[in-house]
């Protein structure tokens, strides 16, 4: 059973796609399927050309990438969903209520994934698992939410992208190890 992420910003251009692709390869070795939508996407679109750039250097090939809105259907299937910034979660939650427990933006699920204890391993479904770890830790710590959003690059320069790009390999980095210890 595959299970998904899903990564949301507003355009589905640079964050999400960015997320999307760093955390393709960070999870490749388990049953994940890593997919990003935007809150104001406009179907089709491709990334951004600073994105793909900061992707291609890191050995990943993001010209296939096609921008989509979000749809309420993405945040029902997601196992966990890992918005930009708190607006996008509110917009998130809103859409599909049901999906508050397994939302989060990427760095408050970071900083959760890095100070949860090891979850208990779940054959097929690690995300789930990392999940509910990362739930539990939640009480350990205290909320930090002038640091949950990832600043939008776009209309910045290609250093503004590169920025992103490493926060988001940064806050992928303690997910991932939470997944792959559940697995």
């Amino acid at each position: 059973m595959t299970e998904q992420v899903l990564f949301v910003c507003h355009a589905n251009l640079c964050r999400s796609p960015m997320a999307e692709y760093i955390a393709r390869r960070a999870l490749e070795r388990w049953p994940v399927a890593v997919t990003s939508a935007g809150t104001n996407a406009v179907e089709g679109r491709p990334i951004h050309p600073y994105a793909a750039v900061i992707t291609a250097a890191r050995g990943i090939d993001a010209s296939g990438f096609r921008s989509r809105p979000l749809r309420t259907d993405h945040l029902t299937e997601a196992a966990l969903v890992l918005t930009a910034t708190r607006r996008q979660r509110a917009v998130c939650v809103g859409l599909a209520p049901a999906a508050v427990h397994r939302t989060f933006t990427l760095r408050q699920f970071a900083r959760l994934a890095a100070a949860a204890d090891p979850p208990r391993r779940a054959a097929g479904r690690p995300v789930r698992a990392a999940v509910e770890a990362a739930v539990r830790a939640r009480s350990r710590l205290q909320p930090v939410p002038d640091t949950d959003d990832l600043v939008d690059p776009i209309g910045g320069t290609a250093a503004d992208f590169q920025r992103c790009a490493e926060e988001i390999e940064r806050a992928i980095a303690p997910i991932g190890v939470l997944i792959a210890a559940a697995g």
